[in-house]
């Protein structure tokens, strides 16, 4: 990457909380928004979730917290539980048209989008952010079995970076483990800095 490429971080939260722990390790974000810093002009990171409503404490709000003040765009909504057939509680949180939209309007103020996720729902977006002349680039795992991506979707991509060798520049020292995340209510572009929390999300259904 040159260093005046303008790039901006999609992270799909829950999406890449379930691939790092599918390949082993946690993601240190202080660490990961220096990597990406180091590697041109960083305009934007993006992290998306969804918070369970009316919960006295979710796990994930140190989280939360934390990237809103360190650089990340924390972007929330509630999510929504249900039962399924089988009677187990389910916690419904997707986040796909939210991440679109920014993608989208970002388009035109970058250089380089970096998706973290591997839900193939997102080929159409990467094919309409690359006809506006975007590189996009992919990173989830092709290392686990089945893979964490879909394939269209690494089809689609510039480039697909397997997190599996992002672990020495991203991965947590592992002196703390993480908290399960679920989501918080609103959407915030702070910028300021502070320490590192852990990090981590429940089983979502998209």
């Amino acid at each position: 990457m040159s260093d005046k490429e303008r790039i901006a971080l999609f992270i799909d939260g829950a999406n890449l909380y379930a691939t790092a722990k599918s390949v082993g390790f946690d993601i240190d974000y202080r660490k990961l928004l220096k990597e990406y810093q180091s590697r041109g002009r960083l305009i934007r990171a993006f992290y998306y979730t969804a918070l369970v409503e009316d919960q006295e404490y979710s796990s994930i709000r140190p989280l939360i917290d934390w990237l809103d003040y360190n650089g990340f765009a924390v972007v929330t909504k509630p999510a929504k539980e249900f039962i399924d057939a089988l009677g187990r509680r389910k916690i419904k949180g997707n986040m796909d048209i939210e991440l679109a939209i920014d993608a989208m309007e970002m388009a035109d103020k970058i250089d380089h989008m970096i998706l973290f996720s591997g839900d193939g729902d997102f080929r159409s977006l990467v094919e309409a952010v690359q006809r506006k002349g975007v590189r996009v680039s992919v990173v989830s795992t092709i290392t686990t079995q089945p893979p964490m991506v879909a394939d269209e979707l690494r089809r689609q991509a510039d480039e697909f970076v397997d997190l599996a060798h992002l672990i020495a520049k991203i991965g947590r020292d592992g002196e703390r483990p993480e908290p399960r995340p679920r989501t918080i209510e609103r959407r915030s572009l702070h910028t300021t800095q502070a320490a590192t929390p852990a990090a981590g999300t429940d089983d979502y259904t998209n």
